[in-house]
């Protein structure tokens, strides 16, 4: 079996050593791509329970579950905005056994916000896309705006009464609040929180007045009636709430961010494992019964290929990391 042969031998050199474990990796990707999958694969979500990016990653497992003849699970690794869970897989095995589940934080956003242990491209092999939800802005109930004019002048009469949720620093919720805010010459207040879910929470209780979640956050609340949708942060209305315009329409522009989601594996993971995973995740997303599981939580399913995905990211780095200096966001 392979691990007798790494166990480590005395007289060999550590140079010897090294070269001698890679040339067996090298050797075992292709047998390990023909059995592959040979027991439970687990998708790592950079965001506690019950958010938009757990959700989203139960539907995905459900579907390669069935489509690869194995269980496929969630394991939840919350924390710093997404960098613990990806520094986790990045240092995983490359062997199709752990997959994750990144999204615009963990591939875009935090490089340009703190000193991480990962490379999001050197250290990822991309699989796929999954979807996108455009972030949106949303007020409670109390906030007396129909658009995002009359909030504009609402906050403008008040300067530094009003205040925006976001899921913590350096998260997309609070990047587009900002934008937000430099863009409409705003004097308002950030109040970060753990999680989108308690930010949420307090905004429709009203202790914040609005907040840029995720549409895919946001659509069960405001289907509900307990949130109102003023304005779409995206470069085209979506098809789940056609009659809100984006703020580019309503004359708030530099304010676009799509909260992309997509599955990754560690670096070096056989390229025919990749394939399959493409194509079973692909044909996951084909299936008309997990588009409208996605797109009842206002995302829209997105699909492509590796190359395409990685394409993604290394635009994404670079875009993030002028926004991050343009609008001097520092993380918690």
């Amino acid at each position: 079996m392979l691990h007798s042969y790494l166990a480590p031998r005395r007289s060999l050199t550590p140079v010897m050593t090294g070269l001698t474990m890679a040339l067996l990796i090298t050797v075992s990707s292709p047998a390990l791509a023909q059995t592959w999958p040979e027991k439970t694969i687990t998708i790592v979500v950079p965001t506690a329970a019950g958010g938009a990016n757990d959700a989203m990653a139960r539907i995905l497992a459900q579907g390669l579950s069935v489509r690869l003849g194995k269980s496929v699970i969630v394991d939840n690794k919350a924390g710093a905005n997404g960098a613990i869970a990806s520094e986790f897989v990045a240092r995983a095995a490359p062997d199709g056994y752990t997959l994750m589940f990144g999204y615009i934080a963990t591939h875009g956003i935090n490089p340009a916000l703190q000193k991480l242990k990962y490379d999001p491209v050197a250290d990822f092999e991309a699989i796929g896309m999954v979807a996108a939800s455009p972030t949106v802005l949303v007020v409670n109930n109390n906030v007396a705006a129909k658009d995002v004019k009359e909030l504009v002048q609402l906050i403008k009469a008040k300067p530094g009464t009003f205040s925006y949720a976001s899921a913590g620093n350096g998260t997309a919720p609070h990047i587009a609040g900002e934008l937000f805010k430099l863009s409409a010459g705003l004097d308002v207040v950030s109040i970060p929180y753990k999680g989108s879910a308690p930010a949420v929470v307090d905004t429709i209780a009203g202790n914040t007045q609005f907040m840029f979640p995720s549409l895919f956050t946001a659509y069960p609340q405001v289907k509900g009636g307990k949130l109102k949708a003023l304005g779409i942060a995206g470069d085209k209305r979506s098809p789940v709430l056609p009659d809100v315009p984006t703020l580019a329409e309503q004359g708030i522009a530099n304010v676009s961010m799509s909260q992309w989601y997509a599955l990754f594996a560690p670096t070096k993971t056989p390229k025919a494992v990749i394939d399959r995973l493409n194509r079973e995740l692909n044909s996951v997303l084909a299936d008309k019964a997990v588009q409208k599981k996605i797109e009842d939580q206002g995302a829209e399913v997105e699909t492509g290929t590796p190359e395409q995905l990685k394409t993604l990211v290394q635009k994404e780095v670079v875009r993030w990391k002028g926004v991050v200096t343009a609008a001097k966001i520092k993380a918690e």
